[in-house]
């Protein structure tokens, strides 16, 4: 049995980004979530069509790292249809997100904590890691409150320093663990 796989989805790169990160500092299988309808209005009106079929056998692995983001405080349709489709055949899962809610906002009513409760709730027992790699650590001190740049912010070589290193070295070592 294979250690672990990345399934990701994401819209505007981060994630994407943060996927391939991991996969390569584990050096496992990754795949991306293929929507059958990618229509952004849709997943925030919370309606989807579901996913296409994944390459990889999601029961060859041991953890199945989920890597998406969450918009609006909400689990996205492309990640719950995941969930949904293949809650049989995952062992473990580790859910990961570059999110827009700080560490402080997490439990607020866009925050990435209630959406980790949501997963932990769906998977029970399965969902043994939740990690959240806000955008915000990447910005400059005089930048971290303007909109703007927070919404034009991806995370990249050039960014992926400091604090986020720092937090994703952490992380590696816990799914190492778990």
């Amino acid at each position: 049995m294979k250690k672990a796989i990345v399934v990701y989805y994401s819209r505007k790169g981060s994630n994407k980004y943060l996927a391939q990160k991991i996969a390569n500092s584990l050096g496992c299988d990754i795949e991306e979530i293929r929507p059958r309808l990618n229509v952004f209005l849709l997943y925030l009106m919370n309606m989807h069509l579901g996913i296409k079929p994944l390459k990889h056998s999601i029961n060859e692995y041991e953890k199945v790292i989920l890597c998406g983001p969450i918009w609006m405080g909400k689990f996205i349709p492309p990640l719950r249809s995941f969930v949904k489709k293949y809650d049989s055949k995952i062992r473990k899962l580790i859910f990961v997100t570059c999110c827009g809610s700080t560490d402080a906002q997490k439990n607020e009513k866009f925050g990435h904590g209630l959406v980790f409760e949501e997963v932990k709730s769906t998977l029970n027992s399965k969902c043994v890691l939740c990690q959240a790699f806000p955008i915000g650590i990447v910005l400059p001190e005089g930048k971290k409150d303007d909109t703007d740049a927070f919404m034009k912010t991806h995370l990249n070589d050039e960014n992926f320093k400091g604090e986020i290193q720092e937090r994703f070295d952490a992380f590696i070592k816990k799914t190492l663990e778990v």
